[in-house]
């Protein structure tokens, strides 16, 4: 039987992984907190990985704070970079598979078509820089590894932007949306199945991927559409900005091209309102 080790166990993606893991019985998983395994400790991961067999590890593991980043650099760094660094190296000395999650953050915006795998990346951020160096060492120590970039993630747990429109909604909160941004929100859940799917299917074709929900909108319009799924469009104050200024510049378009996951691991990838729906309706109380 495989043995997963599932990292950052804590995180919205590590609990919507162990969600997911009951539909994939013939898999065993070990979930793990920073508290309990603190990827930025070498040692301790040596000694944590020669106590166990693990045959894949995915790391959830991240600093995920965009704008809190510019200004805390080195722990940004340090924990998506020198820390996937350390579980890199970890994972190559003891012949396990390395499953990490990585961002359309490693992208200037600049193209006008969805970014392919092969193109090139050139963070504007400190947040996207970081995860791109951690990109860089996986690809550089591992020979078994699969990189999955994701976009806009959210889902019923965490703080995230579905999260917070529905606090301010019920809170009664004006929310004024920038429109300057198009992307895809990626429910957390339908990334966590993927994960394990390709897991499942034992693949050697190893990599860097991408994988969202379908199509695309701007933060805008995703807020419109989690109020209007909500039933609360009608009563919610709701504007529109071009004007919305953040500390960490952003890119202006970072539509991710899933052919390659899709055909690779047969992959059913449903469309961004869809897949919201079945959190809004199924998973939010």
């Amino acid at each position: 039987m495989k043995k997963i080790l599932v990292t950052g166990a804590n995180g919205q993606l590590g609990r919507c992984i162990k969600d997911a893991a009951a539909d994939f019985p013939d898999l065993e998983f070990v979930f793990v907190s920073k508290e309990e395994l603190d990827i930025e400790n070498a040692a301790g991961l040596t000694d944590f990985f020669t106590r166990n067999n693990f045959s894949h590890c995915i790391n959830t593991a991240a600093y995920t704070n965009v704008e809190k980043a510019e200004s805390e650099q080195k722990q940004a760094f340090a924990i998506n970079a020198e820390a996937v660094k350390n579980l890199a190296l970890t994972c190559k000395e003891n012949d396990v598979v390395l499953l990490h999650i990585s961002t359309d953050y490693v992208f200037d915006g600049e193209k006008k078509s969805p970014y392919l795998e092969t193109d090139k990346t050139n963070p504007i951020n400190v947040y996207g820089a970081s995860k791109l160096k951690g990109e860089e060492y996986i690809q550089e120590i591992c020979n078994k590894f699969f990189i999955l970039r994701t976009s806009w993630l959210y889902s019923q747990y965490g703080h995230n932007f579905l999260k917070t429109i529905l606090k301010y909604s019920r809170e009664g909160k004006p929310l004024t949306i920038t429109t300057e941004q198009t992307g895809t929100p990626t429910n957390a859940n339908d990334l966590a199945r993927a994960l394990l799917q390709i897991v499942e299917q034992d693949s050697a074709n190893y990599g860097v991927y991408h994988f969202s929900n379908r199509g695309e909108t701007t933060w805008y319009g995703f807020a419109e559409e989690i109020l209007r799924q909500s039933e609360k469009l009608k009563e919610a104050s709701l504007a529109k900005t071009n004007q919305y200024r953040t500390f960490a510049a952003r890119p202006e378009y970072s539509i991710l091209d899933n052919t390659k996951v899709e055909k690779m691991f047969t992959l059913s990838i449903l469309g961004w309102k869809e897949s919201l729906e079945t959190v809004i309706k199924y998973r939010i109380g």
